[in-house]
């Protein structure tokens, strides 16, 4: 792992049965850096995300998995140290993983459960400093005004907008976003996009993020990876990823994978 990289991913490979999702990927990001992970359906980009994250393991061989300097996993098995790695690394998930009939406030607060103790959590006797710490990501994510209300009461983008503000309470310092606007409407997904760009940019978090809508990849990321049938095809700048490129990674039908129009 090299010294400017916060994760690293060396020859992983993860099968399901006779298909492998993962083929020998090895990646590596640097800290403050945005990178889009795009391809098409079943490339392996949410299966590679997650085995960075260590909810899924990779198979067993010369794999390895690390996040700053630390091991998350190798040769099939997840670190013992694991935890102390994920405490640091956000998740966003597709479909926001809010507990629904919790109101937003308590839902960010379980952000903190790592550095609490897990009784106070238990119980909803959250430390002052957590609760402040909550309040600021809500303000930070524009939702404050919606602290007491339950999840499962609010818009989509609300709630992915929560989700983040989870990750922030966490003191996250990589946030792993999986299809992270595919449930949303366009509007409410350019608004989450904005706020993971400007997380990283002002705030200098490492953000990876997978996406369909390769618009988004462009507009959002200086860094595009793309993966087909579980392997790298392309890692590099976006303004390398030409039509004739895009063309190989998706398919003649690769327009599909736009939201607003593909480039001619």
């Amino acid at each position: 792992m090299s010294d400017a990289a916060v994760l690293s991913v060396r020859n992983a490979s993860k099968s399901f049965g006779p298909r492998k999702a993962l083929d020998g990927v090895s990646l590596n990001v640097s800290r403050g850096e945005m990178i889009a992970l795009i391809g098409p359906s079943g490339s392996g980009k949410s299966t590679l995300l997650r085995s960075i994250s260590g909810l899924q393991t990779i198979d067993q061989g010369p794999g390895v998995i690390e996040a700053f300097g630390g091991p998350v996993q190798s040769g099939g098995k997840i670190s013992r140290k694991v935890r102390e790695t994920r405490i640091r690394v956000g998740f966003i998930f597709q479909q926001f993983n809010l507990v629904g009939r919790l109101t937003l406030f308590t839902n960010v607060a379980l952000g903190s459960l790592g550095r609490i103790p897990m009784l106070r959590g238990t119980f909803g006797a959250w430390p002052q400093e957590t609760k402040d710490a909550v309040m600021a990501a809500l303000a930070r994510v524009g939702v404050a005004d919606y602290a007491a209300q339950r999840a499962n009461t609010l818009s989509g983008g609300q709630q992915q907008r929560g989700a983040i503000a989870r990750a922030l309470v966490q003191k996250a310092k990589i946030i792993l976003a999986d299809e992270p606007v595919a449930s949303l409407d366009p509007v409410s997904a350019r608004k989450v996009m904005e706020l993971l760009a400007d997380l990283n940019a002002t705030d200098g978090l490492t953000v990876v993020v997978t996406l369909h809508q390769v618009d988004y990849a462009l507009r959002y990321c200086k860094r595009v990876v793309a993966l087909k049938a579980g392997k790298v095809v392309y890692d590099g700048p976006i303004d390398g990823l030409d039509r004739a490129r895009l063309i190989d990674i998706y398919g003649p039908e690769f327009e599909d994978a736009f939201w607003e129009g593909a480039p001619k």
